[in-house]
């Protein structure tokens, strides 16, 4: 009976831990996965700026929202056992160009030891759910010095 209840316990701890981690991503917004890890390499699924733990999306300030793109992409850099620094490529895509200052300014705060990863910045129409940035990108746990 004892080992019945503890084997209970330990089966809602696991699927509370499993669920609360699910949880901290927002949830993809169309059919794709959020990120998928092929041979060694990670990609992520374009990030756009929802909140998950209130499911609303910053639209009115491009460092908020940049902040929370990227934080988004590290949940799921942490799922898989890495970090930012992991990264080897990243897409930013914004609806406005003159945010390229802004978003440069954030984005480079979650590389601390200024080891960036190549990168592409363009501005685009329109983003899902009319969002003002996406970020997407691709993560490698070894990646080498050049």
């Amino acid at each position: 009976m004892k080992t019945n209840i503890l084997s209970f316990l330990f089966l809602l701890f696991v699927a509370f831990t499993v669920k609360a981690q699910d949880e901290a991503a927002p949830k993809p917004v169309a059919p794709y996965s959020p990120s998928v890890m092929v041979n060694g390499t990670l990609y992520l699924s374009g990030q756009i700026p929802i909140v998950p733990e209130t499911g609303v999306m910053i639209k009115d300030d491009i460092k908020k929202a940049t902040e929370q793109c990227m934080k988004n992409l590290g949940v799921l850099l942490k799922k898989h056992g890495m970090t930012h620094e992991d990264l080897v490529m990243v897409n930013i895509y914004m609806t406005d160009m003159d945010n390229y200052g802004a978003i440069n300014k954030v984005y480079a705060k979650f590389f601390p030891n200024k080891k960036f990863p190549a990168r592409a910045a363009v501005q685009i129409g329109r983003l899902p759910l009319n969002a003002i940035v996406e970020i997407s990108g691709i993560a490698v746990k070894s990646k080498s010095e050049d």
